[in-house]
């Protein structure tokens, strides 16, 4: 069987500089917080060419102390495709802010920059993208939107490590660039971690403290924060593979190469662009007959996952509060 994702086999020429990372962290003592997390936090920031990087447990806790280090007014609006993963949306709920869903553009699957303005209202404070699956927004016209209404951007750039539009890395452009590295992803740890990267440092600063119980100085709060620093053997580890994202993305895009070629036509593969640098997370395709070819290869021992079977809107947990929604792109 060919396995939709093999972690251990992804991991298996890591591990030995690993193991190596984690005596050394074992041995040293300095379990939270230590050189490992700063170290990869100026890493991290060079590489996206951003000023700070601020390490964080997760890439829902990156998107959540994104949002509070704007202190947005209960109730506020957040602009948010409706075809994300749930994450984001939940990071909006979990700052008491109000989610409003914008369908994508059915070419990218990334949200539809015409389809922004018609949901703005007084009460929108900010817009939060989503680079999804390895491929980065059409950020001129959503830059043109946030820049003519006064509007805070927030990227999720959890599936987009590396991705660049017209030579910048995503993550770059906005207020904050939040970023998971779940073990799935092209940047991934061997467990949960995320991180935001900013150009202000003031918003560096309240973000650090903020995921450290709200407090730079033990036992002084200045904030009502949460226990979400990135671990120092998780950091350790990323240290380790970012000096090879670059290749991975690579691996990645060669394997595209091959799809897009030999793919016949009846699937609708993902769409190539003059500017835009994919580095292909998921490669997704589209068929009419999809449940078909699910089976089919299935049944010849290659395993394929639907990505996503229910959009946020339908969701148990979101029904009630998202509101009758019409989205049928995403649906």
């Amino acid at each position: 069987m060919i396995e939709y994702e093999n972690l251990a086999e992804l991991n298996k020429s890591f591990f030995a500089d690993y193991i190596a990372v984690f005596s050394k962290i074992l041995e040293g003592g300095q379990y939270i917080l230590g050189n490992n997390v700063s170290n990869f936090e100026a890493e991290f920031a060079r590489y996206v060419g951003s000023e700070r990087c601020v390490g964080v447990a997760s890439g829902l806790d990156a998107l959540v102390l994104s949002l509070k280090a704007h202190n947005f007014k209960a109730g506020s609006e957040v602009i948010v495709p409706a075809n994300t993963y749930v994450a984001t949306i939940l990071s909006i709920l979990q700052c008491g802010l109000k989610p409003v869903l914008v369908e994508p553009d059915i070419s990218t699957y990334n949200i539809d920059p015409t389809k922004i303005e018609g949901k703005l209202t007084a009460k929108t404070t900010a817009i939060m993208i989503v680079h999804l699956y390895g491929k980065s927004c059409d950020m001129d016209p959503i830059m043109a939107i946030v820049q003519k209404h006064g509007l805070v951007l927030i990227e999720d750039c959890a599936q987009a490590h590396g991705a660049k539009y017209k030579d910048k890395q995503v993550g770059a452009f906005g207020d904050c660039g939040a970023f998971s590295f779940y073990p799935t992803k092209n940047l991934g740890a061997i467990g949960d971690a995320g991180a935001v990267v900013t150009n202000s440092s003031a918003t560096a600063e309240v973000i650090k403290k903020l995921r450290n119980y709200g407090s730079s100085v033990k036992y002084y709060n200045d904030y009502i924060g949460y226990n979400s620093r990135l671990d120092e053997i998780q950091a350790g580890f990323l240290l380790v593979k970012i000096k090879r994202l670059d290749e991975i993305n690579s691996h990645k895009r060669r394997l595209a190469e091959i799809y897009l070629r030999e793919l016949k036509n009846d699937f609708i593969k993902p769409i190539v662009q003059d500017g835009y640098f994919d580095v292909y997370h998921i490669f997704n395709v589209r068929h009419l007959e999809r449940d078909r070819l699910k089976e089919y290869l299935l049944k010849n021992g290659i395993n394929t996952a639907i990505h996503y079977p229910v959009p946020p809107h339908h969701q148990k947990a979101l029904i009630d509060i998202l509101g009758d929604y019409k989205c049928p792109i995403s649906e």
